[in-house]
């Protein structure tokens, strides 16, 4: 059974800092693409960036790619996401995906998802 674990989430300040990783266990992830999602109340699960196997990433703008950055250690199966500059409306559950898939911004394309880990961010 493919299970992904998330941590790093908490209480930060506006303009501050935040790395979250995702370690997936249970399978064969080498070639898998992983993926960074979040959801606060009231709002649909929204994509925040993307990575595959070989290193190619894909983030949910241009903006966001100026403060957000995912990386990934395939050796570990791991991937991670660094958060900058980051703002009261980034406040929400992160969550890890993965999938044998190419790069997507669309959360049912990814057969596997982590539990979520908060990240809140005070104004």
């Amino acid at each position: 059974q493919v299970q992904l674990v998330e941590s790093g989430g908490g209480l930060v300040q506006a303009g501050g800092s935040l790395s979250l990783s995702c370690t997936a266990s249970g399978g064969t992830f080498n070639r898998e693409t992983m993926a960074w999602f979040r959801q606060a109340p009231g709002k649909e699960r929204e994509f925040v960036a993307g990575i595959t196997w070989n290193g190619i990433s894909l983030y949910y703008s241009d903006s966001r790619k100026g403060r957000f950055s995912i990386s990934r250690d395939s050796a570990k199966n791991t991937v991670f996401l660094r958060m900058n500059s980051l703002k009261p409306e980034d406040t929400a559950v992160y969550y890890c995906a993965a999938g044998p898939i190419a790069l997507s911004r669309v959360a049912s394309e990814y057969a596997d998802w982590g539990q979520g880990t908060q990240v809140t961010v005070s104004s």
